[in-house]
């Protein structure tokens, strides 16, 4: 049974912002995430106890108990919810924690800037992601997939 442990609530209007949820995303296997849009024009921020002001200034991450994870916080919780935690796990550390903090606020702050400048990048690596995914699923026919019929084969020779 899948269990999520966090709800993170972002603005998918933001290119980086986005990219990012993509990679929590694809590593969600275990469905420990859940993922909520407030670009969404029927999301309601009263609905999860923030204000949309809120919401766009830092990520959120809510908590089974409704309790909030804000910034760096959530996401070093996403991070370890998907088996990534060493990731982020360095800005938890006390004395880089408040640098760590700052910087990703001041990247929250202007993160549709770093977007903008970010965009040819950006365009790259989701077209390698929609190429890598297209080569797995590619492998996938009737149910079953390729390589996880080859792995098996090998394991049983």
């Amino acid at each position: 049974m899948k269990t999520t442990s966090l709800t993170l609530l972002y603005d998918a209007s933001c290119p980086v912002c986005a990219l990012e949820m993509d990679h929590l995303w694809e590593r969600n296997a275990q469905g420990r995430l859940a993922f909520v849009d407030i670009a969404d024009p029927s999301f309601e921020p009263a609905a999860w106890g923030a204000t949309m002001a809120e919401l766009q200034a830092q990520i959120h991450g809510v908590r089974p108990d409704g309790s909030h994870l804000v910034g760096l916080a959530a996401l070093r919780q996403a991070y370890e919810a998907v088996g990534l935690g060493w990731v982020l796990g360095a800005t938890a550390w006390p004395p880089l924690q408040p640098l760590a903090n700052a910087a990703y606020r001041a990247f929250a702050r202007h993160r549709q800037r770093i977007s903008r400048a970010a965009a040819p990048l950006i365009a790259v690596v989701r077209h390698w992601r929609a190429h890598r995914v297209s080569q797995r699923m590619a492998l996938c026919q009737n149910g079953a997939c390729a390589h996880a019929t080859r792995r098996q084969e090998g394991a049983n020779s």
